[in-house]
């Protein structure tokens, strides 16, 4: 039986508002900013590395490193169809490993349509059994509650239960972290349906950070996310006047007033977009104000 402080101590206890043991994510070339704003980052945050096309090993390897140098608990990405043979992807599990502490991971498919190597999925990734065998307690995989473009819906439950399964088979705790979304009520439906479908594992919901409003857009195309005019109306932005920034208060507020004790062990991710130390005076601000 896993426990769930194998993903992190602070699942153990009720969170203390709906900010409390938010998760966030950088790049290799955010450290300089993930410096600046570790003042006011929580001892122990999960960060995650995500492993971007053009960022070689090393890059991500030290900023690994720096997450555990700060306080915090690094969480590297591992992106299946962009790794392109068996040793590099022991090389820098292990590398993570030993250099940084890694005691958790997140595994994606990845955008390529076909693999560079021997991985197609996220799901080879896990079946290696290197994961476990390297002292991984936890593996993080997504989820999408606004449907994957690759997938039908029912393949999309189908291919989570089957990892979260994998995963805690291996001796290790699943973590289902969701792509960002502007549409709380699409999260809190997913939720719903994910807990009566019997997948237990703990969620979090993937947030925006404040960020310019056509940077918001961009990303949100990018990653095949819904911004029909009604659901950017739900997140606080008018389709007329996509000027100016914008922040995830009402996301937020809509989560913290929606989400119940039977939506299961939840909380938030925040997706920084490049604004690492606006995304944390955010949270900071947001907290303060919400007691």
């Amino acid at each position: 039986m896993v426990a769930l402080s194998q993903i992190h101590p602070n699942w153990e206890k009720a969170p203390d508002g709906i900010t409390d043991g938010f998760s966030l994510e950088i790049t290799a070339k955010d450290v300089d900013s993930l410096r600046a704003a570790a003042p006011n980052i929580p001892p122990q945050t999960p960060i995650a590395v995500t492993f971007l096309p053009g960022e070689e090993a090393p890059a991500r390897i030290a900023a690994a490193k720096a997450v555990r140098d700060l306080g915090f608990e690094p969480m590297p990405h591992f992106s299946a169809r962009r790794i392109t043979s068996e040793a590099e992807f022991a090389d820098y599990l292990a590398a993570v490993v030993e250099g940084a502490g890694v005691r958790r991971c997140f595994v994606i498919a990845g955008d390529p349509d076909r693999a560079a190597g021997p991985y197609e999925d996220s799901s080879a990734l896990i079946a290696t059994g290197l994961f476990e065998k390297a002292g991984i307690k936890a593996i993080g995989v997504g989820g999408h509650p606004e449907g994957h473009p690759n997938m039908t819906k029912e393949q999309c439950w189908d291919v989570l239960a089957r990892k979260c399964t994998d995963i805690t088979a291996r001796g290790m705790a699943p973590l289902v972290v969701t792509q960002f979304g502007f549409d709380p009520d699409a999260a809190l439906e997913w939720l719903g349906e994910l807990r009566d479908r019997g997948i237990a594992a703990p969620v979090r919901i993937g947030v925006p950070g404040p960020a310019g409003i056509k940077t918001l857009m961009r990303f949100a195309a990018r990653c095949g996310v819904g911004a029909s005019a009604s659901v950017l109306a739900k997140y606080g932005i008018s389709i007329t006047a996509l000027l100016g920034s914008a922040g995830p208060d009402k996301l937020v507020d809509a989560l913290a007033k929606g989400l119940g004790e039977g939506h299961g062990p939840v909380r938030l991710h925040f997706y920084p977009f490049g604004g690492l130390e606006k995304t944390v005076n955010w949270i900071a601000q947001y907290r303060a104000s919400h007691g």
